[in-house]
């Protein structure tokens, strides 16, 4: 039986990669560029190289690995095909096969990124001690990733989990990077809250905390610094982020009533206050039998897509 996991986590600048033992505790953890010339052709091949140099470095054989967990930004079915990866350049084919043929590791299973952190905060990061939770990753967009009884919902077309493009203002007339408009990202992630503080300094003359800042600089952590302060202008900013996704995670629950939800991305590095602001207006806009659900900070940073590629494996 392998001694060895390898978990890596797919980024569109650099590949994080980690190498953990048979029970899931990491040994060591590194990064590589992701070269995505010639539409990624090299991505899988320097996967490949780095995974054999630590071998050697290890003095780990091909018999001492139980497989490889990897995390891609894009679709991605329950066999291991990606479904199209337009910022890597990819079409659709197995990166699963691709790569235990490069590796020579037959156990190689591969899931969309935000769902496989999600499945590493379940397993060991802000989700443990649930069997079931929705991970909501607030960050340049709003990504999201469902684990039911441990295990990925991946979908049809690898896409369940895409919570980001919830439509949640059928009157928005702004257009979201998906194309469509009205979709929760454009509200709550930390793009939208940004750019809702900078059109609210530059437009209003409501006095506040963050006009001490260049308006090109304010950041979600001032936002929220000036909220906790009291400072009406960040409380605006602040609420209407959370009435979006309040109302948008109340939607979730409607669909698969999850134990908790677990929160992350650079949103959530401003503590509690984010959970007390979003379950408040959970609370308001979902239904009786589904009040009450746990929310829950994540833990694991950006080391839950190489967790989560190790669980895919074990």
């Amino acid at each position: 039986m392998g001694k060895y996991i390898y978990g890596i986590d797919l980024g569109g600048t650099t590949v994080k990669m980690g190498l953990f033992d048979g029970e899931g505790n990491i040994i060591t953890k590194w990064e590589i560029v992701t070269r995505k010339e010639d539409n990624g052709a090299h991505i899988l091949p320097d996967i490949a190289a780095s995974i054999k140099d630590k071998n050697n470095e290890e003095n780990i054989s091909a018999e001492d690995i139980t497989g490889i967990g990897i995390g891609v930004p894009g679709p991605v079915t329950e066999d291991g095909r990606v479904l199209k990866c337009a910022n890597l350049g990819w079409g659709i084919f197995s990166v699963a096969d691709e790569l235990s043929r490069l590796t020579g590791v037959a156990k190689v299973k591969a899931g969309n990124d935000a769902n496989v952190a999600a499945l590493g905060e379940q397993w060991r990061g802000g989700g443990k001690g649930f069997n079931s939770i929705v991970m909501v990753t607030l960050g340049t967009g709003v990504g999201g990733g469902v684990i039911h009884n441990g295990n990925i919902v991946t979908g049809c077309n690898g896409a369940a989990g895409e919570i980001g493009h919830l439509k949640v203002n059928p009157h928005e007339t702004n257009t979201c990077g998906c194309g469509g408009m009205g979709c929760l990202e454009q509200y709550s992630s930390a793009t939208a809250i940004m750019r809702h503080a900078r059109e609210l300094v530059n437009n209003t003359e409501e006095d506040s905390y963050l006009r001490q800042f260049e308006t090109e600089k304010i950041t979600g952590k001032e936002i929220f610094d000036a909220y906790k302060a009291g400072d009406k202008l960040a409380s605006q900013v602040v609420e209407r982020f959370a009435q979006f996704l309040g109302l948008g995670l109340s939607h979730v629950a409607a669909v698969v009533d999850t134990e908790a939800f677990v929160i992350g991305g650079g949103v959530s590095k401003n503590g509690q206050v984010v959970i007390d602001v979003i379950r408040g207006e959970y609370e308001k806009n979902v239904m009786f039998a589904l009040k009450g659900k746990e929310f829950r900070l994540a833990e694991l940073g950006n080391d839950a897509g190489i967790y989560g590629a190790v669980r895919m494996v074990m």
